[in-house]
């Protein structure tokens, strides 16, 4: 008996030693852990992030004045009307007096806020120029995706050139269709 309590005791003190280096290996696995992700986040703040506003501002010069918010005009008829409906040209012979046409939601974007006036103000111009530009376009065009990129350019244009026109500078950064359908 006295030899089965003197096992059962080195038994119990091999388990509390094994015990205790697993807690010791437990320990050092978790601050290192701790020490390598510190570290880690310290070198992306340091080496990663981005500088503070102050520092980029003393760094980068100026190129351009600061922009506005982006402004959007409908280009609308007196009516109110929201869009433009126009007969296109074709080369394909009309089936049953049958022509085709196209209808575009219009607006025009710009910065400023005096060109949004302006633009509100010589609205019947524009609108104008618009109609005409649309009505001389051909069907077969506007299919591709080329020749509607060209009309939205040569939109660009027409209201730049309206601008000129009446307050001096172009004004309008682009022109966008944000409904396009043609039958």
């Amino acid at each position: 008996m006295a030899d089965d309590q003197a096992a059962e005791a080195e038994n119990s003190e091999e388990e509390g030693g094994k015990k205790k280096s697993k807690l010791k290996l437990i320990i050092i696995a978790v601050v290192a852990l701790l020490i390598l992700g510190g570290g880690g986040a310290a070198g992306y703040f340091f080496f990663l992030a981005d500088p503070p506003a102050e520092e980029v501002a003393e760094e980068a010069e100026p190129v351009e004045p600061a922009r506005g918010p982006a402004i959007y005009v409908k280009v609308r008829s007196l009516e109110g009307r929201p869009m433009f409906v126009v007969p296109l040209r074709s080369k394909e012979k009309m089936r049953a007096g049958r022509g085709h046409y196209m209808q575009a939601y219009v607006e025009a974007k710009t910065r400023d806020p005096e060109v949004e006036a302006a633009l509100k103000l010589h609205m019947p111009v524009v609108v104008s120029r618009l109609n005409k530009m649309f009505s001389s376009q051909e069907f077969e065009v506007l299919q591709t995706k080329e020749g509607r990129s060209a009309l939205r350019q040569n939109a660009v244009d027409e209201v730049r050139e309206v601008m000129m026109e009446k307050i001096g500078r172009p004004g309008v950064e682009t022109v966008l269709f944000t409904n396009f359908v043609m039958q």
